[in-house]
């Protein structure tokens, strides 16, 4: 199998190109490294599996994007992952939001348009194009809140509602991804990512939040809860991602042009301090001193996906429990201390 990966050097693209690649997979990794951490998963990806096509291109620059398609034409898989990724840099800068998620999204779709043997295109977009899902009624609980009707989670039929300049340019991306298989009968598959966590992602208070609050902790960093620590998400362990996506290729005819919510589901659904402390204070064996401020932005009370769609289509359901998760996460930061200094 041929996959590019947009994104490649990134938390997800790297744990998804380890995993090809050690498969004897031929990868075609781009990503313009510009994130915090995507130089050092590049060497960690050469250092494990040596060399590998490489390209460092912005997905906004449609020329570069383009001839990187055409000089890997008889690709297989195409994995696009490139994204700003942080809600709050959105609503600081929406226009370089806009022009990386939306417009980059449409490059990589026209660069597949124009090859003569379209590959399969996967996007991961977000549980925020359903934005706030205020007509659903929620429940506060001691620790937590939670649905009053929705014991499994969010299905695919919420109504859309976009929220935040980040919301929407994910929101249109995912749109064009879906139109391109109805319009052009090209091979597509939207993944709607809930909280992915685990090993080589380099989190920050923005983006990446379980990552970034273990990493605070080992580094003695100060961590802010915004809210009241009661929200709650549901948690997936990238490898359990990685094999959803695969899995979701490997049944391309009945998955192509679907939307699918990925993510732990009920059963590694946690609030995001009052319940995932005491997870961390195991692991660490003390208490982890937080501040608190006010909530965020478009940040939801409560979201839990629904993934019986995805075990129904494609036999697909999380197998990564949030203790062990994160303390598979756990130990990588403990002994890679040097990457965060």
């Amino acid at each position: 199998m041929k996959t590019l990966i947009t994104g490649g050097a990134g938390f997800i693209g790297t744990n998804t190109a380890d995993r090809l690649l050690g498969e004897g997979h031929e990868v075609i990794i781009v990503d313009d490294l510009s994130r915090r951490g995507s130089e050092r998963n590049l060497r960690w990806l050469q250092e494990r599996h040596g060399d590998f096509a490489f390209h460092p291109i912005d997905i906004r620059h449609f020329d570069a994007l383009r001839k990187a398609f055409q000089d890997h034409r008889s690709l297989d898989l195409v994995l696009h992952f490139a994204a700003q990724v942080a809600v709050t840099s959105s609503v600081t800068d929406p226009r370089t939001d806009f022009e990386i998620n939306a417009l980059g999204t449409l490059n990589v779709l026209e660069a597949v348009r124009e090859l003569r043997t379209p590959p399969v295109v996967l996007y991961t977009s977000t549980n925020k194009v359903y934005g706030a899902l205020s007509h659903l009624e929620v429940i506060e609980e001691a620790t937590h809140y939670r649905y009053a009707d929705l014991p499994h989670g969010v299905t695919e039929t919420a109504p859309l509602d976009f929220y935040s300049p980040y919301g929407c340019s994910k929101g249109t991306a995912d749109q064009y991804v879906r139109d391109y298989h109805r319009i052009y009968g090209m091979r597509t598959i939207v993944f709607r990512n809930s909280c992915i966590y685990g090993r080589r992602q380099f989190g920050i208070e923005d983006q990446g939040w379980l990552a970034w609050f273990v990493i605070a902790a080992v580094m003695g960093s100060p961590i802010t809860i915004y809210g009241n620590g009661k929200q709650v998400r549901d948690l997936l362990y990238v490898e359990d991602l990685v094999e959803a996506m695969l899995s979701a290729y490997a049944q391309i005819d009945g998955t192509q042009g679907q939307v699918y919510n990925i993510g732990g589901g009920a059963e590694n659904s946690v609030s995001i301090w009052l319940e995932i402390e005491p997870i961390l204070f195991d692991l660490f064996g003390k208490e982890i001193p937080v501040s608190y401020e006010d909530w965020r932005p478009g940040d939801q009370p409560i979201y839990i996906s629904d993934t019986s769609k995805a075990q129904r289509d494609f036999g697909w359901q999380p197998k990564t429990g949030v203790d062990e998760g994160m303390r598979l996460l756990f130990e990588w930061v403990h002994n890679h201390k040097e990457l965060f200094t």
